[in-house]
């Protein structure tokens, strides 16, 4: 990476809201860096003046710059952003500016080869700038690289699209949620409350074993990973094949109809829900994961919508507990005190239908095979005469 990039880090920010003004040169912290990438324009961060950047001596780096963050915990993230616009850049960040037109190819190289995987101590992350120099770059011929980056920017844009549709059919069953229920935490309609352990059966734990990093062939035996469940829709094509298929649990498989919650993972993502409409065999429950079993009070569509609105997840996130900043836990005591409405069964039940005419399983499903696609390009296989049919 030396040999085809000037590769060093950003500068400090200036201090003081009088550092910032309007109309001036964007200035891009680790902070930013999600935002970016989720669509947040370069333009609306802060800024700052030629005046102020000669006084404190800030180096303006050009469009076409690979950012990521090489300290903190923002760079056990691992997200890679490329500047369309020059703008300068904060300590935490390393940059690395391509000495030729190679901006794309190296960010793909990037988002495949993740820039977290050079951190050496998760409890206090960092990546050195001669580690990130050392990384060895298949750079190909000029004609291959543009052949690569074509498809994988077509992929990207496919994918994208598909996230979008599943993402606004999220927005139209939590949008009907609140509409027939209302909020579940103000209770505006007054319904019944009760602790969820009230409301459930069982809590069903899963199964931890060591597994296979590849996901598995045919219809053999797997463990589900925690991404299954982690983004609020059920996605079983995320799985690890186990290395020993006779360790296989029948009292941890999936099946239709179940209720999986994420005890264990990032603050902002713990706790999330996955209703399973439909499974293939012989995939089990991780030990990250819960089967929420629910009783007569509640039905297993209502709970998920639940869990998942967007007012009740402070009250999840309220329960989880943890030393790390990096995951957070959730008990099956903690989990079962929490309140939750019970409104009558043939209300909760009206949304079954509803959730089911916008089943999501088959927009998952694209998107993971897109995925899976573009990684297979992106690895640099042969695979960068993908069809646009493919997607």
């Amino acid at each position: 990476m030396k040999d085809l990039a000037v590769i060093c880090a950003g500068q400090g920010a200036p201090q003081g809201d009088n550092n910032y003004c309007e109309n001036g040169t964007p200035f891009v912290k680790a902070g930013n860096l999600q935002e970016l990438l989720e669509g947040k324009a370069i333009t609306s961060i802060q800024k700052v003046s030629d005046e102020v950047a000669k006084k404190h001596k800030l180096k303006l780096y050009p469009k076409g710059t690979i950012l990521f963050a090489k300290s903190g915990m923002s760079c056990m993230k691992g997200y890679v952003y490329v500047l369309p616009q020059s703008a300068y850049v904060v300590s935490h960040l390393a940059c690395v500016t391509p000495n030729e037109d190679a901006s794309e190819y190296l960010r793909y190289f990037f988002n495949y080869h993740k820039p977290n995987q050079l951190v050496k101590d998760a409890a206090y992350p960092s990546i050195s700038l001669s580690d990130i120099g050392n990384l060895v770059v298949d750079m190909k011929s000029e004609s291959e690289r543009n052949a690569i980056v074509s498809v994988l920017q077509h992929a990207e844009s496919v994918i994208t699209l598909r996230q979008k549709e599943l993402q606004k059919l999220d927005d139209l069953v939590k949008a009907r949620f609140v509409e027939v229920f209302g909020d579940p935490v103000r209770n505006p309609m007054q319904w019944d409350t009760y602790p969820l352990e009230e409301c459930l059966e069982r809590i069903d734990n899963g199964k931890s074993f060591i597994c296979s990093d590849k996901p598995r062939t045919d219809n053999n035996p797997a463990i589900l990973k925690l991404s299954a469940a982690t983004y609020g829709d059920y996605r079983p094509l995320e799985n690890k094949a186990l290395l020993d298929e006779s360790l296989f649990v029948e009292s941890a498989e999936v099946h239709a109809g179940d209720l999986l919650f994420t005890r264990k993972n990032t603050p902002e993502l713990v706790g999330m829900a996955a209703y399973v409409q439909n499974t293939p065999s012989k995939l089990m429950m991780p030990d990250l994961i819960f089967r929420l079993v629910p009783n007569e009070k509640v039905n297993a569509v209502f709970l998920w919508q639940l869990i998942n609105c967007k007012e009740f997840r402070p009250v999840i996130q309220a329960i989880s507990g943890g030393s790390a900043k990096s995951m957070s836990n959730i008990s099956k005591e903690r989990l079962g005190k929490i309140k939750v409405i019970c409104p009558p069964r043939e209300l909760q039940d009206s949304l079954i239908p509803f959730v089911k005419q916008l089943d999501k399983s088959k927009v998952v499903e694209s998107i993971h095979r897109m995925n899976v696609l573009f990684n297979i390009t992106l690895n640099g296989g042969n695979r960068y005469d993908i069809r646009a049919n493919e997607f």
